[in-house]
């Protein structure tokens, strides 16, 4: 999902141990006042993470078998996607780019997302690391334009289903309506004809007892569709006894025109990735976070804030490099605070594995060491602080388990960056 970034200013804010301790207290008391839409489920009351799984390489035996995503025939200096580097590690096949070695003399080697032990493998970091479930990316314009992608999108799915079961995690569809110039008629078909048959699985996610799917674009600007379209899709997918999740922009309260098509989802999920920087960007958004969160208690749904660590695309479009810096975690770990602080039950992280954005929160690069030594990466010690590649999946485990209430409320991030 693609939004362009706006930079705000970034200041510290740090509370003493006695105030964390009476907002905790509070916020105890008031977890059992507060009256949700609905109780804790699969998305309700967990912590989701967009998955997009859309990354190709030449010769993985995909339905492209060729360079998807991560850039051009291959990726080169200059010709790449992503602004991050992969830790490829655990992989036990990768491919050959067209890249210098990486700092430590490796050579520079990407994952096919094409791949079940690489999503077994993901799948597995999501259990390690606490993280509920996952929204599987389905980029409805492409299903269409080529058949490749259908197969591709198709054939992702078993993969992502058999992983989710073997690691007990939950899965479910979000389709992102962007450039789908037919959907209202086409979704419906794809949805009856190839996605429904997954619900069937014990790994796909339930809310209230009915297959979660998400509809990501809802409202927001330059996606087809209009306020009598969406309403018949959400209500539609309601009919087929669906939990509908949609993905709106982030004023979405301010937009009256659309606001009976937004009424009629289960849940509400305003996209914020690139409209925040720093601290005092995070602190910013809290009041429209309590009013988002109050509008929908007041209509009977449910409400799924999305946190992100960072952003930054240099090496795909333009902007600056380390454009929304992740300061160490810091960034993320105050959106968590804020979600938990303000009663908030549910969190999107978004997302798993978006390197071209610089919004992944999976292994990768630690330092120059990681990352082939010709071209720009971003990399987790960009903010002067040395973290382990793993660090932001154990930082999003204590995120969850503070939005959970299974630890304090702590303006300070408690996981080490090793």
């Amino acid at each position: 999902m693609l939004l362009s970034a706006v930079i705000l200013t970034a200041v510290g804010c740090k509370k003493t141990q006695e105030s964390e301790d009476v907002v905790h207290d509070s916020f105890s008391q008031a977890k059992q006042v507060v009256a949700l839409a609905s109780p804790p489920g699969d998305v309700v009351g967990k912590l989701v993470v967009g998955y997009q799984a859309w990354f190709g390489c030449l010769g993985d035996g995909s339905p492209f078998n060729s360079w998807k995503t991560w850039g051009p025939n291959p990726p080169s200096p200059g010709h790449i996607n992503v602004e991050m580097w992969p830790d490829v590690r655990e992989y036990t096949t990768t491919y050959q780019t067209g890249f210098a070695n990486l700092g430590n003399g490796q050579p520079a080697k990407l994952f096919t997302s094409y791949s079940q032990q690489v999503v077994n493998t993901h799948f597995l970091w999501m259990r390690q690391n606490g993280i509920d479930c996952a929204a599987l990316q389905r980029f409805g314009s492409a299903l269409a334009a080529d058949p490749r992608d259908l197969n591709w999108r198709n054939g992702n799915v078993p993969m992502v289903k058999a992983a989710a079961e073997t690691y007990g995690r939950k899965f479910f569809i979000e389709y992102d309506i962007s450039g789908w110039t037919n959907f209202q008629s086409e979704i419906k078909t794809d949805w009856t004809t190839r996605m429904q048959t997954h619900t069937s699985s014990t790994a796909y996610a339930k809310q209230n007892g009915k297959p979660v799917v998400s509809l990501w674009g809802i409202g927001v600007s330059g996606r087809p569709g209009n306020n009598a379209v969406w309403t018949d899709v959400i209500n539609w997918f309601k009919t087929q006894g669906c939990y509908v999740i949609i993905g709106v922009k982030r004023d979405w309260r301010n937009d009256a025109t659309n606001m009976s098509a937004y009424n009629q989802a289960n849940m509400i999920q305003p996209w914020t990735v690139g409209s925040m920087n720093g601290i005092a960007g995070a602190n910013n958004y809290v009041s429209t976070l309590s009013a988002d969160f109050a509008y929908c208690n007041s209509h009977n749904q449910d409400y799924q804030p999305v946190a992100f660590p960072g952003f930054a695309w240099s090496n795909w479009h333009t902007g600056a490099q380390n454009e929304i810096p992740r300061l160490h975690g810091d960034f993320l770990w105050r959106q968590f605070y804020n979600i938990r602080n303000n009663n908030i039950p549910s969190v999107k992280v978004a997302m798993f594995d978006e390197y071209n954005e610089g919004t992944a929160i999976a292994k990768a690069a630690e330092n120059a060491s990681m990352k082939p030594s010709n071209q720009y990466f971003l990399t987790l010690d960009a903010d002067g602080v040395a973290c382990s590649s793993d660090f932001y999946l154990r930082l999003t485990r204590d995120g969850a388990k503070m939005i959970k209430g299974q630890i304090p409320l702590t303006a300070n991030h408690p996981t080490s960056h090793q």
